[in-house]
């Protein structure tokens, strides 16, 4: 009967807390702080896990990729001028915007594992962001302007301004715009245009904002979309057919006048000298002295 009243008591306590054993828990699991500040991560563990239990911090960057802080009662080489273990809790000194990301919290004993984990962003304002904007496109040609920044901490929203004003994330919530066709994404800053008309053409300029400082504005950029020039296209064929009726015509003339060199073979000269019994003059036979043999 004592047994099952403490099984009993126990269930009851745990129906109202929600706390069982070998619980791992901290008191901010997203921690922020301007960089070159200290900042403090919690962690506290049930005692479960007895008095000898082990401690260990790891830190998961933004790729996946894991690192030990803390291990085995003492700050890894990397992190011992940075860190300061005191209890489980972790305390950084000084942060960079390189420690954003994170951090796991891993208590182990009496055959038992539990951990928590704890996030840490490094506030560092948004800088002047970077545009690629085309500087022409042809009517009814797609068209992507970008715009992008490195340096913000957490990563900044963008927005983008044709000329003075504001272009609203979707165009068809409002009147105005409804001629538009972009689609803006203000997480990864493109602006794209599926087939640009005469009225997309403009002054454009993105501006990257997030919570650590104000915004920021980028260069401004002229982006011209151009009509097909057809004219253009017409007189360029018409000027290269005259180019080849005048080479055809030069090259019959020059053949004509015979200043181009001729394939017809000249005929073949066989030179036969005279019998020595003579031709038609020594039909005799009889040989003749002629009045041009010399002695």
């Amino acid at each position: 009967m004592f047994v099952s009243g403490l099984v009993s008591v126990s269930l009851f306590i745990y129906a109202i807390t929600g706390v069982s054993g070998f619980t791992v828990t901290t008191t901010n699991a997203n921690v922020k702080t301007k960089e070159g500040e200290g900042a403090d991560l919690t962690c506290s563990y049930s005692a479960d896990f007895g008095s000898d239990a082990r401690v260990e911090w790891k830190f998961v960057d933004k790729k996946g990729s894991q690192t030990y802080v803390y291990y085995k009662g003492q700050a890894t080489t990397q992190y011992r001028d940075k860190v300061t273990v005191f209890g489980s809790n972790l305390r950084f000194n000084k942060v960079t915007r390189k420690d954003t990301g994170e951090y796991v919290c891993v208590v182990s004993g009496n055959n038992k594992f539990g951990e928590v984990k704890v996030m840490l962003t490094v506030l560092v304002p948004a800088s002047p962001p970077l545009c690629r904007v085309p500087q022409t496109v042809t009517t009814g040609k797609a068209a992507l302007l970008t715009c992008h920044d490195n340096d913000g901490s957490p990563p900044p929203t963008y927005k983008w301004y044709k000329d003075v004003t504001l272009l609203p994330e979707d165009p068809k919530l409002f009147p105005a715009f409804k001629n538009f066709t972009y689609k803006m994404d203000p997480k990864n800053g493109n602006l794209e245009f599926p087939a640009v008309s005469k009225a997309d053409t403009g002054s454009y300029s993105c501006e990257a904002v997030n919570e650590a400082g104000p915004p920021q504005r980028s260069k401004v950029h002229k982006f011209e979309v151009r009509d097909i020039n057809t004219g253009g296209i017409v007189a360029g064929v018409i000027v290269a057919i005259l180019l080849l009726v005048l080479l055809a015509f030069g090259l019959w003339y020059a053949n004509k006048k015979g200043y181009l060199p001729s394939d017809k073979s000249k005929p073949s000269v066989v030179y036969q000298p005279p019998s020595v019994y003579g031709g038609e003059d020594d039909e005799d036979g009889e040989f003749r002295q002629k009045s041009s043999f010399v002695v």
